[in-house]
């Protein structure tokens, strides 16, 4: 019963979105109100007699995203016991290189390790040097970053996983890189000056700073967890939780961390099984605009399912896209998993006018970095579906 040619599912799904934005000091329940409101529509309207066949599709997702979610809140408490976010400041220039150089270190760190993981270390860092004063504009900044860093690494998002595990090359995908870089320097230089303004960075660790290799030694061992599990077993939850478990036999566990975050690990599960639920059976011909349109589609519309259907359809610039589906989540808060990990951490993240208002340099870098890798290499297609 589509209502002006448009699916009604995707009706319901705008007033989800747009209630989020609206009432985002209620975002869990009207994340969930949506989720039910669209599946009462499709098994009673639109009598979909494949909707439970579908939710046990979404189970290794959900509990891939679940783990993750709040396995890594439990990183970065242990992170933040360490003592090494005190000292890291050290290493930081002063004035708002200081804050430019945090992200670049955000954004290497998600080449290897999951955009979840380093945007959570870059808001525990920055909480520390900033003395937990960040603007929502930085916040945005560090998710972009996270993001950034993972669009041209096949182990640093999920989204690039999924295309080397369908047949993409590696080095197709590192061409992301390219507008990474740019979309990182122009976004960084921005967020870094108007934080300085907000707050400026302090650099005074506590006098007689010792580390608790005890904690880093959790942190490692986590993180390699998350790395060995996504590359042998396609779960980096699995791994994550492993290494949380073999660590309380050195610290204890900060297990309360985990109802910290559940109600924002919740909040995604349930946006992105909505999103999961959309008609879209086939996305429009592959070509550079399709791509560039993708980037903020995926601000609002999870770019797992996005990912899938472009390496069904086959024929896309691997490296293009994937900076298109991976920093476009950046836009909006709720737009990546990263996004909703730091406003488990800084809960003023939530509100999206604000993320918007001040993140504003987001869209602006994702339009330069795409139009620089386009410019410098060009489109050049997989002229075969990926397997």
């Amino acid at each position: 019963m589509p209502l002006l040619n448009i699916p009604v599912e995707f009706f319901l799904f705008a007033c989800t979105l747009l209630g989020v934005a609206i009432f985002h000091r209620r975002n869990l329940e009207v994340a969930v109100a949506g989720l039910i409101a669209i599946t009462l529509y499709k098994a009673l309207v639109a009598q979909d007699m494949d909707l439970i066949a579908h939710f046990l599709h979404e189970e290794r997702l959900v509990l891939n995203l679940l783990g993750l979610l709040l396995g890594f809140a439990i990183l970065a408490r242990h992170f933040e016991l360490s003592k090494l976010p005190d000292w890291l400041p050290r290493l930081l220039p002063d004035d708002w290189k200081g804050g430019f150089v945090l992200l670049v270190m955000v954004a290497a760190i998600s080449t290897f390790l999951d955009n979840i993981a380093a945007a959570i270390i870059g808001g525990v860092v920055a909480g520390h040097v900033y003395k937990h004063k960040i603007s929502v504009g930085y916040m945005a900044a560090i998710v972009a970053a996270s993001n950034a860093g993972g669009a041209g690494s096949v182990v640093g998002d999920t989204t690039t996983t999924m295309m080397w595990i369908g047949g993409v090359q590696a080095i197709h995908v590192a061409d992301a890189f390219i507008a990474s870089t740019v979309a990182v320097i122009f976004s960084g230089i921005i967020a870094a000056k108007a934080q300085q303004r907000y707050h400026p960075v302090t650099k005074n660790p506590p006098a007689h700073l010792r580390l608790d290799w005890g904690h880093l030694a959790i942190v490692a061992l986590i993180i390699g967890g998350a790395i060995a599990a996504n590359v042998g077993l396609d779960f980096p939850a699995a791994g994550v939780w492993a290494a949380i478990i073999l660590g309380g036999l050195i610290r204890p566990t900060p297990w309360g961390e985990v109802s910290k975050s559940a109600k924002g690990a919740l909040f995604l599960v349930a946006l992105v099984l909505s999103a999961s639920l959309m008609p879209v059976k086939e996305l429009p011909p592959p070509s550079a605009h399709t791509a560039f349109g993708l980037g903020f589609v995926s601000a609002v519309f999870d770019n797992i399912p996005l990912t899938a259907l472009a390496l069904y359809q086959g024929g896309y610039d691997w490296g293009m896209l994937a900076f298109a589906v991976g920093f476009g989540g950046s836009m909006i808060w709720f737009g990546s998993s990263a996004g909703v990990a730091m406003s488990n951490l800084y809960p003023e993240a939530k509100n999206t006018l604000t993320w918007l208002r001040e993140g504003w340099h987001v869209p602006v870098a994702y339009v330069l970095g795409f139009a620089t890798l386009y410019l410098v290499l060009g489109w050049h297609p997989d002229v075969l579906p990926a397997r």
